[in-house]
């Protein structure tokens, strides 16, 4: 039997060695271990089958079953592994929870001349081991501003001077607003961007700042997880004042390439909270190819909901920076450095309430 890993050395050990998950392909695409490959065992209708043969006839019937399935292709799996690594090599395997499936791969593995390592209670343990990690404390500062501030260009000028960062919306790939899906590639699925965010939350110093940019709990389809939004509701916020011209340029440069119609149905998306009128005049301002017409119109609602959202963060948390353009973000993140300290004090004097409690893993989580 092949020997099994704790999540922590598992994960140590996949940064040196490849991993393969040998769940469905389901499974797989629903959520997996960052940089796990999937070589599945059974397709998606076989292990149905035999889960369905295992409650019907019992344990003894479905690995009957099951090797009748993957018997003729057993070379396959190995192929496909000699490919990614030659054997004598080192790889590590992992099922759902740490059983048959990883088993049987690492035994063949293994009589193939391969050293391979398990997982001990399989991806259902790395999940708990995520929901864990997503719970561990940051000092986080939160860099708010309201729709085309360019956070994110400052974000990223703060990480290139050594700050810690953490990049919501390039881990959700999405801008956050209705139009932020474009341009963008297909966003995960919830489980598999608590995945990657918990990852990048292990990696962070505890006794530095971690700076966030301001998000609404929802990135487009994905939520941000409970226990990492408890921290950016009750964390400083650092406000880039930044006049509203300034922002309609930016959003312009930012969407100006995308096809009116596309432009039109994110306005269409938006029209209830926008109002029948002025969605209207938008769209009739795309017709004309007056995109800054239309942007205007966009920032008329979301302008109204960032100032609503700062009014729910605790008293004392939230400090402006005002921004004369052109703004460069280099200058920005070094006064945004300076002014830390000032805005990490302030909010050790409020403390944050309780985090709510988080959800079990399960199969479908």
């Amino acid at each position: 039997m092949a020997t099994r890993l704790d999540v922590p050395a598992f994960l140590e050990g996949s940064t040196q060695h490849p991993v393969f998950d040998v769940r469905t392909p389901a499974e797989y695409a629903q959520g997996h271990i960052p940089g796990a490959r999937n070589l599945p065992l059974f397709t998606n209708e076989e292990r149905a089958e035999v889960g369905t043969l295992y409650k019907q006839a019992g344990r003894q019937a479905a690995i009957l079953r099951g090797l009748e399935r993957v018997g003729p292709r057993l070379r396959d799996l190995v192929d496909a592994v000699q490919a990614i690594r030659a054997a004598p090599a080192t790889v590590l395997v992992h099922c759902w929870r740490g059983g048959m499936r990883s088993e049987s791969v690492a035994w063949l593995l293994e009589t193939c001349g391969y050293r391979a390592f398990t997982l001990r209670g399989g991806y259902k343990a790395f999940r708990r081991h995520v929901l864990d990690v997503l719970e561990q404390p940051r000092r986080v500062i939160v860099l708010g501003g309201m729709t085309g501030s360019g956070k994110t260009d400052v974000l990223h000028a703060l990480r290139e001077r050594g700050e810690q960062i953490l990049d919501l919306e390039a881990l959700a790939h999405h801008k956050g607003s209705v139009f932020g899906g474009l341009g963008e590639a297909p966003q995960p699925t919830q489980q598999q961007f608590e995945n990657d965010l918990a990852l990048v939350w292990a990696t962070l110093d505890p006794d530095r700042p971690v700076w966030i940019e301001d998000e609404s709990r929802r990135i487009g389809q994905l939520s941000i997880p409970a226990a990492c939004w408890h921290r950016l509701q009750h964390a400083p916020v650092m406000v880039l004042e930044v006049p509203r011209p300034a922002r309609i340029d930016r959003l312009m440069a930012l969407y100006g390439t995308q096809p009116p119609e596309v432009l039109a149905r994110s306005f269409e998306r938006i029209r209830r909270r926008l109002g029948g009128q002025r969605t209207q005049e938008a769209l009739d301002a795309l017709r004309r190819g007056d995109l800054r017409t239309a942007c205007a119109h966009a920032l008329h609602y979301y302008d109204r909901a960032y100032r609503h959202a700062l009014t729910r963060r605790p008293a004392g948390l939230v400090h402006a920076l005002p921004v004369s353009p052109p703004a460069d973000p280099a200058a920005l993140a070094e006064a945004l450095r300076a002014a830390a300290g000032h805005a990490l004090a302030a909010a050790a004097d409020t403390r944050p309430p309780a985090a709510p409690p988080r959800s079990p893993v399960s199969p479908a989580s």
